[in-house]
């Protein structure tokens, strides 16, 4: 039988796990080492997952080995730590915490809001987000999740004002929604019956170049136009949709020079103006826009010298006339924005085909803003209006009005089975209920203290409707706080100069140590810092950079692994820092251990790492019982072979160079191997010479060791070990055969053979001769089949076209042109015939 290899090791999968198990305990360690790095409390309980000790005298174990103040909950010695720590009173390691401090039930599928009246819910008793305040505390990098519900209420108040651009060119749309006001109300009715409708109108600012200000244009800037202006409320909300009608019919149109309007302080006054509006507090507010034209915005007004930026404040006079529109600048998209977010506006940007790029991404900009496109006249409006109306109210869209360093984050299944991130519901009907689940997460602390208290808005957009979260932020521990137990100014145990303040001291300037024990005027002082007996020689590193310098001694730093060490008189001996093989500190207990940075290796090994042997029994070549065969150097127990300018040695015992003139020892197994495994060969006549091989004799049927020799035969051959060399020949009859002869543990030689020869395939000459005529004879009746049917095609061809133009042939039969007849016939001109 052959000997098949056995190929050791471990898959690609488990290379893999190992890479994951041994990335995971990194990131513990280095989390629980992040935590024994905090050097406060506050520090600490600003780490995920850390808690500190604020026990008062030394914190020590049962041994007497001082333990960390900080450590991560989930550490090793987290149970010895609270053991040695004492009192739960000196354990800090505050949690989150979450109290429902307004939890009001929804209002019910089917109860109406209203006005109060009718049987029907005020509207300040409707409750359509849920809970309505919470509180929590929260610390650094933990998150803490709470569910918020919505149900939208039936009948909600809904207050509509139509701000309209009333420029010259929208006057067959005034017409139109003059006639369309009544069916407006009642659409809206249909869905709300608690609705109010109110109306202003807008042209530009009265100054050049937006309106000619040519005194007779001033009063009629065009045919049947009334003077200029720039907003005017010309009905509060109402429930008299006639009013709202005749308002609209009765109001004219003017006319302006540039083609944008001054929509943007119409649309801050129509916000801002709560009370000359008559805005309602829990209703939702719609402010339909409606033009054919873009609009100014802030920096516009510098071109009418009007420099001053908008306040943002209202300024309607009695008569409902914007008195500011030549004093100050148009508002900024931002305004917009800021004013809508505030007062819970819903804008409805109803605008021509022509207009309606500019004012989709507008509304992308304003929040709980949309838009719709309004036919040449207008005439769509109750159905732009009540179709923006439903997107408005079939969507829930919950934000929040927090800053860093917290963070929110929404999750919902909506009407879906999968939850996922999002913020928004869609395709809602009234009563339908959205779970949200919120996640608030607090980054870091902020600088000012006074930010560590904060109250954060959770609201539906376009609703009044809010969840209130008091948030306290976990960033110091109580005895770091004047006035508490645990907190001692000039304490005695910080030597008078310093607070003591959970177990530890916080040094006042110029002094510092453990115990605040060391200043500017120490002896090894020079009334500054003096850390250089802390330093090694020709060294910059204060204690080999691990560890402190304490009034001139290094204290080195305490290893996570109480079985890691850092000692010397400037820290710079560790058990820990040595040279690695295959992730083994000096390779392995077994070879030799780490003392102050270097491997001390154990007897039978050598090396920076500890891994050459400490011997040359590998080295000697069994044939001479030379080392490396004179060839090389032994180096940890393994040759290394010299390179000459003939060529370089190889082989385990740099036994082999072929181009140095060098042969193997393939040469003296052939004969034997081709005689015995093959029977060819010289020695294949002679069965005496054959049996009395001096290398292989017995029998080839199974592993046989005769003399100091082996052989094995099998299908195939490799080389498997260091040291073994394959040998290739080819016999008489071109047949080659492979065997591959090496040493075993003993030094013996070791053949195995190949037992397959690997011949030429057997040509049949004959097949191959009349497969070639065969071939060159269809070839050659195939070239003169191609060559007959081409000359037929050809000569029917030609055949068909003579046919074609014979039957094409026309005789002329005109007389000659040159040809005279002999005959010439000459008429007398008064002959009269004879009469």
């Amino acid at each position: 039988m052959i000997e098949r290899g056995v190929v050791t090791g471990i898959t690609y999968k488990m290379r893999a796990i190992i890479l994951l198990l041994v990335a995971t305990l990194g990131c513990i360690s280095w989390a629980s080492q992040e935590c024994r790095n905090m050097v406060s409390c506050s520090a600490c309980i600003q780490t995920p997952n850390c808690m500190w000790c604020g026990k008062s005298v030394n914190f020590t174990d049962d041994g007497g080995k001082e333990l960390p103040r900080c450590i991560k909950r989930t550490d090793d010695i987290a149970s010895r730590w609270r053991s040695a720590c004492g009192a739960e009173a000196n354990i800090h390691e505050p949690g989150n915490y979450f109290e429902l401090v307004t939890n009001e039930e929804l209002t019910a599928a089917g109860v109406l809001a209203g006005s109060g009246e009718g049987g029907l819910l005020a509207s300040g008793d409707v409750v359509q987000i849920q809970p309505q305040r919470v509180a929590m505390t929260l610390r650094v990098q933990e998150a803490l999740s709470m569910q918020v519900t919505f149900r939208q209420a039936e009948d909600y108040p809904v207050d509509l004002y139509y701000l309209m651009d009333l420029s010259k060119s929208m006057e067959d749309d005034k017409e139109s929604l003059s006639k369309l006001g009544t069916l407006l109300a009642e659409e809206m009715q249909k869905i709300t019956r608690n609705f109010r409708l109110g109306f202003g109108s807008f042209v530009d600012k009265v100054v050049m170049p937006y309106v000619s200000t040519v005194p007779e244009k001033l009063e009629r800037p065009c045919k049947e136009c009334a003077a200029p202006y720039g907003f005017r409320n010309a009905l509060p909300l109402t429930t008299n949709a006639q009013a709202f009608a005749d308002e609209v019919q009765k109001a004219p149109v003017s006319g302006n020079l540039d083609a944008p309007e001054g929509g943007f302080d119409a649309i801050m006054q129509a916000v801002v103006c709560q009370d000359k509006i008559r805005w309602r507090e829990e209703a939702r507010r719609l402010l339909v826009f409606s033009t054919d034209a873009g609009f100014h915005y802030a920096g516009d007004g510098k071109l009418g010298g009007i420099v001053k930026p908008n306040d943002g404040e209202c300024h309607l006079d009695l008569s409902g006339e914007y008195t500011h529109s030549t004093l100050q600048d148009y508002p900024s998209v931002a305004q917009i924005n800021q004013v809508a977010k505030q007062h819970k506006m819903n804008i409805i940007f109803a605008v021509t085909a022509e207009q309606t790029s500019v004012y989709s991404r507008l509304s992308h900009m304003i929040e709980g803003s949309s838009f719709g496109e309004l036919t040449a006249n207008s005439s769509n409006v109750v159905e732009l209006v009540k179709g923006e109306y439903n997107k408005i109210t079939s969507k829930v869209e919950l934000k929040h009005d927090a800053t860093d360093p917290v963070s929110i984050r929404f999750f919902s299944k909506c009407k879906g089975a999968t939850e996922k991130e999002t913020h928004i519901c869609q395709g809602l009907r009234v009563g339908d209920q959205v779970d949200f689940r919120v996640e608030v997460k607090l980054s870091k602390c902020p600088e000012d203290r006074s930010d560590w208290r904060q109250l954060i808005s959770i609201y539906p957009v376009g609703l009044r409707e809010k969840l209130i979260i008091d948030l306290e932020m976990l960033c110091d521990c109580d005895c770091e706080r004047p006035g508490n137990e645990g907190y001692i100014p000039s304490a005695e145990e910080c030597n008078f100069h310093g607070t003591y303040q959970c177990g530890i001291c916080k040094c006042d300037v110029n002094y510092f140590g453990r115990n605040c024990e060391c200043d500017a005027s120490t002896p090894w002082g020079t009334g500054t810092f003096d850390d250089s007996t802390c330093r090694e020689p020709n060294s910059s590193s204060i204690c080999s950079g691990r560890g402190t310098c304490h009034c001139g001694v290094c204290q080195c730093n305490v290893r996570d692994n109480v079985d890691e060490v850092v000692d010397g008189k400037y820290c710079e001996c560790t058990n820990f820092l040595c040279e690695r093989h295959n992730g083994l500190l000096c390779a392995g207990p077994d070879h030799g251990e780490c003392v102050c940075n270097k491997c001390d290796c154990k007897p039978g090994w050598k090396g920076p790492a500890c891994t050459c042997e400490d011997s040359i029994d590998n080295c000697i070549n069994p044939d001479g019982n030379t080392i490396c065969s004179g060839n090389g150097v032994c180096e940890c127990n393994q040759c290394k072979c010299n390179e000459t300018e003939d060529g370089r040695y190889s082989g385990k015992w740099c036994e082999d160079c072929p181009l140095c003139g060098t042969e193997h020892r393939c040469l003296d197994f052939k004969d034997c191997v081709q005689c015995r495994v093959y029977e060819t060969g010289p020695l294949a006549g002679d069965a005496e010479a054959c049996a009395e091989c001096s290398v292989l004799y017995g029998s080839i049927e199974k592993d046989r060791v005769v003399a100091n020799y082996s052989v094995r035969v099998g299908d195939w051959v490799k080389v498997e070990a260091e040291g073994e060399r394959i040998c290739t020949f080819f016999d008489e009859n071109d047949c080659r055969f492979t065997f591959v002869y090496g040493y075993d543990e003993n030094k013996d030689p070791v053949v195995r053979v190949q037992q397959t020869l690997e011949c030429p395939p057997k040509l049949d000459i004959l097949g191959i001769v009349l497969g070639v005529i065969g071939a060159i004879v269809a070839v050659g009746l195939a070239l003169l089949l191609m060559w007959k049917i081409l000359t037929t095609i050809h000569d029917r061809r030609e055949f068909a076209r003579f046919e074609k133009e014979r039957m094409m042939a026309r005789w002329d039969t005109g007389e000659n042109p040159i040809y005279k007849q002999a005959t010439s016939t000459f008429k007398n001109p008064i002959y009269n015939g004879g009469k």
